[in-house]
């Protein structure tokens, strides 16, 4: 598990930024798209029809954050 990784588990409400997410989801193979049009980032693991959008806005919620780490669980554990 990611150091990084860890640190957004333990604490979602720290002033995360849309290059920690980028970072976060380089280190766990999920593709993170910025945006075309608009101000959010796209969140997705491939394979599946699963995207997570995130604001780009600074800082981050705590909400997209917890999702952002259950959406990397839920890949480790095989999408169960």
């Amino acid at each position: 598990m990611s150091d990084l990784l860890d640190q957004m588990r333990r604490n979602p409400r720290a002033d995360w930024t849309i290059k920690d997410v980028e970072t976060v989801c380089k280190q766990h193979g999920l593709v993170c798209s910025p945006p075309k049009k608009g101000s959010h980032y796209k969140i997705s693991v491939p394979g599946t029809p699963v995207i997570l959008t995130v604001p780009y806005k600074r800082p981050i919620k705590p909400v997209y954050i917890r999702l952002l780490v259950r959406l990397i669980d839920l890949k480790r554990e095989g999408g169960k």
